[in-house]
């Protein structure tokens, strides 16, 4: 019984610490969100030795999908890599003139001493479109989400004009690349720090440089850095038919998106990023964030789509209209998450191998649980060209010409370009890669046109 109860109170003790970290919020039935981060203490809980709740009796919701991609090298490198990155936060809270009493209209110097030369000379150029993100990753030790939005929230100004503190940036930032799972081949902080580099690119277009408030660069650039927050590497048809707590807490409906936004409005919380601001502005950027993170589910493009091409068809965009300003927002958001394809040929390759491989992870695991394989997630049924190939050809291509026709610039014209070489590329490989016969049973373009549309877009590892 002395046992019992000694481990009895270990357990609340525990318990109670790591709700410091992601329980926050107390529960209350009516807050979603107080109900989703005291949720996310199951996470948290498992990473120490505790087995996660059961939620009902299926015997998927204990499956703890941050392992499903796991590589043999992450037992040591992440430790490690996490205890890096806190001690140069504390270099940096040591090191910064904010500290050390420097008057607060020189604030932007706090990561000066972490940047190496290389790192620093792509910062000048993070508006070109042939930014290498891989590369960037390197020369930043992995810390590319962090110091690529550190950078342009000081170039925009935003820190300064919304009296935002330096110390309270750097540490949201830090747990908001903690918290996407590196283990990942695609769905990982890299990728959002690409998305946000792209986002940076669609915000300095003329329409939008033009029109675009701070407040909606903020929000926008915020919006990409954690619009795939705690990604599971698995898509949202994985998370329904397996029952998962995720898809029952959001009724099955933009679960993936639901729990991102949800999981940025805890880290704003938890940071209190905001604080300092009156509580209905700080409820306003929740919502609106929720808004713009909302719009990347791609089972909802084609509604997306047809609201823009109606708007364009009928010129009545009004970029002085809030509510217009921030649906082209959503559309920019959409179009730097699948941009991958638009990317030069040597970058877009690897993103494509990337997300096909995590395509297929999923497929292996669906295997594996017998469950009924999703759509081009059959790794022996499915090459990269081909699943390529359809989503440039039924999801990337529509969604870009009809920005085109919004943004008709330069920049426009070379996605579109390198978009037409890339798939080019793609369809020389793909003959190849389906092994067609010699007697022309298999044709390769006919193969590449028949998924359709619907099974792209519900399948797509986007979702």
């Amino acid at each position: 019984m002395g046992i019992a109860l000694i481990w009895s109170i270990i357990t609340i003790l525990v318990r109670w610490i790591f709700s410091k970290r992601r329980g926050a919020i107390s529960y209350d039935s009516s807050d979603q969100t107080a109900l989703y981060i005291r949720m996310l203490d199951v996470r948290v809980r498992s990473q120490v030795g505790f087995e996660p709740e059961r939620r009902g009796s299926h015997p998927y919701l204990g499956v703890d999908f941050r392992t499903l991609h796991s590589r043999a090298e992450s037992a040591g490198s992440i430790p490690a890599r996490r205890i890096r990155r806190l001690f140069s936060f504390q270099r940096h809270l040591l090191s910064s003139r904010l500290l050390r009493g420097a008057p607060h209209l020189n604030p932007l110097h706090i990561l000066d001493e972490d940047y190496c030369g290389q790192a620093k000379c792509m910062l000048e150029k993070v508006g070109s479109w042939n930014f290498d993100i891989f590369l960037f990753d390197r020369l930043t030790n992995g810390n590319s989400l962090v110091f690529l939005t550190f950078h342009l929230l000081s170039q925009y100004g935003l820190i300064e004009l919304f009296q935002l503190d330096m110390v309270k940036v750097r540490r949201f930032l830090v747990l908001v690349q903690e918290d996407y799972h590196n283990q990942n081949p695609y769905h990982n902080a890299v990728h959002a720090a690409d998305v946000t580099q792209a986002m940076h690119c669609y915000l300095r277009e003329p329409k939008l440089a033009q029109s675009l408030t701070s407040f909606d660069i903020l929000l926008g650039l915020l919006a990409a850095a954690t619009h795939d927050l705690d990604h599971p590497g698995v898509n949202q048809p994985f998370l329904i038919k397996t029952n998962h707590y995720l898809a029952a807490l959001y009724r099955n409906t933009s679960v993936l998106e639901n729990h991102h936004w949800r999981s940025a409005v805890g880290l704003l919380r938890e940071t209190e990023l905001f604080s300092h601001l009156p509580a209905e502005d700080s409820l306003s950027i929740e919502r609106q964030l929720g808004s713009l993170i909302l719009a990347t589910d791609i089972s909802r493009q084609n509604e997306y789509l047809s609201r823009f091409r109606t708007h364009l068809d009928e010129n009545d965009l009004n970029l002085g209209n809030a509510s217009h300003r921030h649906f082209v927002l959503q559309m920019a958001l959409k179009c730097a998450d699948i941009c991958n394809p638009c990317r030069p040929w040597e970058l877009s390759k690897q993103w494509s191998e990337k997300v096909t491989e995590e395509f297929f992870h999923q497929g292996d695991i669906e295997k594996k649980l017998k469950l009924e394989i999703s759509p081009l997630c059959d790794s022996e049924a499915n090459t990269i060209a081909s699943v390529q190939i359809g989503f440039m050809t039924y999801v990337v291509e529509p969604l870009f010409a009809e920005w085109a026709r919004f943004s008709d610039t330069r920049l426009s014209q070379t996605m579109l370009g390198h978009l037409g070489l890339n798939k080019a590329s793609w369809s020389t490989m793909e003959p190849e890669a389906s092994g067609s016969s010699e007697d022309g049973e298999s044709d390769p373009a006919r193969s590449s046109e028949e998924p359709s549309s619907r099974a792209l877009t519900q399948g797509s590892p986007e979702s």
